[in-house]
């Protein structure tokens, strides 16, 4: 060391220190404000900041906290280190103490998320897997408390440092919240704002047992797997939808098909059938026109008796009479077990209504299909 450091040394152990600290970063927590050997000089100036808390820390243990202001350090204003270092009226020797800065503004749009995907218990999915994700703002509400339990000795600590902490305990309390919730799974996406609410209710008397106070929690996002979204949107439709609507729709749906399909077989017969009713229909129009043209009718042959009419039936479901519907429909609606073997069934000519195994053309329906013996030689 040179002469002129020195004189610089021994001039800076004369003058009153001025202990403050400019926080040019918008990411620093603490601070540990750096003295020559720790030593400040007695009626130093303190200068804390608004949104900062200046701690005085003596051989490992908390002393003295100051708030917002400019403060002269004297054995008045410093009674707990004073305490401690046995001075009984003042001290006008320099004095060794750590002087430590804490940020104690809003740290704002932190990010957290699930790494690994979520596994709750539907009622009607089962075992299903969700991940979720979204932002929190913390701040510092016990500055002697998260020094001791979480800076320690570090004199430089950042959001960085601690976010990878806050995270783990964010997606563990998370996953406990959702898990107890106990909601339809479909509901997670939609009552974001509630389980929001719920989880910072949760996870703040967690974060003030180290100083930290958890002021905003946000879930943005909850996803799940592709098919089983699609299968949810599925049973949601068909959960609002009228199943007898919805069975006819279908099946026009495949009768268009079958129709547009012209090289196959079921299409020749549709556009055969289609064929045939139109014939009839414009037979029919055309037939008070004909006048005294030739009739293309066979000769001495009577006019074909009308068609049949197809036998349609009325059936009950969730206490309602739903109908009428065809033989074939019928069977569909017991196939997808809209109706079952025990469901009234009710057609023209029924006195009254009778369960649908009772019905003899609809027996078929059970699988009795097995024919009868053989009438005997």
């Amino acid at each position: 060391m040179g002469i002129f450091d020195k004189i610089k040394e021994k001039l800076s152990h004369e003058f009153i220190d001025i202990i403050e600290w400019l926080d040019f970063t918008d990411d620093t927590i603490c601070y540990r404000f750096e003295r020559y050997q720790n030593e400040i000089k007695n009626n130093a100036k303190l200068i804390v900041r608004e949104g900062q808390v200046a701690v005085f820390i003596n051989e490992g243990k908390i002393a003295d906290v100051f708030e917002p202001g400019t403060h002269t350090l004297t054995t008045q204003n410093l009674p707990i280190l004073a305490t401690l270092k046995g001075w009984k009226y003042a001290f006008n020797s320099p004095f060794k103490a750590e002087v430590y800065f804490v940020n104690t503004t809003l740290f704002t749009d932190e990010k957290w998320g699930t790494k690994n995907p979520i596994t709750l218990s539907d009622d009607r999915f089962g075992l299903v897997e969700i991940r979720a994700f979204g932002t929190y703002a913390f701040k510092i509400d016990d500055a002697g408390k998260f020094i001791i339990d979480i800076v320690g000795t570090d004199n430089n600590f950042t959001n960085f440092e601690i976010n990878e902490h806050l995270k783990s305990l964010i997606a563990t309390r998370f996953t406990d919240t959702a898990g107890k919730a106990n909601l339809p799974i479909e509901l997670y996406a939609a009552n974001t704002t509630e389980l929001s609410q719920t989880c910072l209710e949760v996870m703040n008397p967690e974060f003030l047992t180290v100083g930290i106070s958890l002021e905003k929690f946000y879930i943005e996002n909850v996803s799940m797997p592709e098919d089983l979204k699609k299968e949810i949107f599925e049973y949601s439709r068909i959960d609002k939808l009228d199943l007898d609507k919805l069975t006819k729709f279908k099946t026009a749906q495949a009768i268009e098909a079958a129709a547009k399909n012209e090289g196959g077989t079921a299409g020749a017969g549709m556009g055969m059938g289609m064929g045939f009713v139109l014939a009839q229909q414009m037979g029919g129009l055309m037939s008070p026109q004909m006048g005294g043209q030739q009739n293309t009718m066979p000769q001495g042959g009577a006019m074909p008796p009308p068609m049949p009419l197809a036998v349609q039936y009325y059936y009950s479901h969730n206490g309602q009479q739903t109908g009428p519907v065809p033989f074939d429909q019928l069977k569909a609606l017991f196939a997808n077990r809209t109706v079952n073997k025990d469901s009234l069934i009710w057609k023209q000519g029924m006195a009254n209504w009778a369960a649908l195994k009772d019905i003899e053309e609809l027996k078929a329906f059970l699988g009795g299909n097995t024919p009868p013996p053989l009438p005997p030689q």
